[in-house]
């Protein structure tokens, strides 16, 4: 089912600028972080510090991510299809916004370990790498941000929600990360 991360990656950009539902902004966000978690996998490894593994996990972690949201709006398109009068409709609606916010809510959170551990690469590095590994946390953050953003959306107009909460908490924490990633070394 490897749709995405078997793709050359020009033709990973035009599958995402493609007129479809999917791939969109959730599997973009993880090919985010998947990209962000490989830059700071090759800074830590190159330095001789531990954080290379974990972000070896991580990149693949978020590719997977990738591959998962791709299906996951699915299930609500096909709820808004229902005719309006349906009395299941909005119950259903309703369900597969809730499942359809698991992977973003994932993503937000993976993408935000990898800006935290790359925060402490970047602070590290050399000059050789510290680009490199800013980049990397750059990329993080951003993923981390937009991942929390499609939760927000998919859950508007509910109560406040434990996913909407633990994904502003995450692109909190990823924001963090950059802010002291970006400090000037010194």
């Amino acid at each position: 089912m490897n749709r995405l991360s078997g793709l050359p990656f020009a033709s990973l950009v035009e599958e995402i600028s493609a007129p479809t539902p999917a791939p969109g902004g959730g599997s973009t966000a993880a090919c985010a972080c998947a990209l962000g978690a490989a830059l700071l996998e090759m800074a830590a490894t190159i330095q001789g510090r531990g954080e290379g593994e974990r972000m070896r996990v991580l990149h693949q972690h978020a590719l997977e991510l990738a591959e998962r949201e791709l299906g996951s709006y699915e299930p609500v398109l096909q709820a808004r299809r229902l005719p309006a009068d349906d009395p299941e409709r909005a119950t259903r609606i309703d369900e597969a916004l809730s499942e359809a916010s698991a992977a973003p809510l994932a993503i937000a959170e993976a993408a935000s370990e990898v800006a935290e551990l790359g925060a402490g690469v970047a602070v590290s590095s050399g000059k050789a790498v510290r680009g490199d590994a800013l980049a990397g946390v750059l990329l993080a953050e951003a993923a981390s941000a937009a991942a929390a953003a499609l939760v927000e959306i998919n859950l508007a107009g509910r109560a406040e929600t434990e996913e909407v909460a633990r994904a502003r908490e995450a692109a909190s924490r990823a924001a963090a990360a950059r802010s002291s990633a970006l400090r000037p070394a010194g």
